[in-house]
């Protein structure tokens, strides 16, 4: 059986999806951006965040409340592939430029 150790340094070692992604309403069409070094969990508490109807960002919440969940869209923007070569690069100045980057080349996200 495993250590509380040996279970730490394994989900250390785990590579999850990171990057730029939007959530996006296909009815209105207005969009949420955000970027995180774990795009899926980071869906996840959106997602929970709104069915809460706490979500942070009052706009998409109140639009969530308005349209319902099937309105929405989670999409991909960019995804930040992990370096093999470098693991324990911090990814976190890369992903939040990418996101600045990102709003910056699209005014309207």
């Amino acid at each position: 059986m495993k250590t509380h150790k040996q279970w730490k340094d394994d989900y250390k070692q785990m590579r999850f999806p990171m990057g730029v992604f939007q959530i996006r309403n296909t009815v209105t069409g207005a969009v949420f951006l955000d970027s995180s070094l774990n795009m899926p969990a980071l869906w996840n508490r959106h997602q929970f965040q709104l069915e809460l109807g706490n979500h942070p960002d009052h706009e998409l919440q109140a639009a969530w409340k308005a349209h319902g969940r099937p309105a929405f869209v989670y999409e991909v923007l960019i995804e930040v592939q992990w370096d093999e070569a470098h693991p324990d690069r911090d990814y976190r100045e890369e992903v939040k430029a990418l996101e600045q980057l990102w709003r910056e080349e699209n005014p309207l996200s």
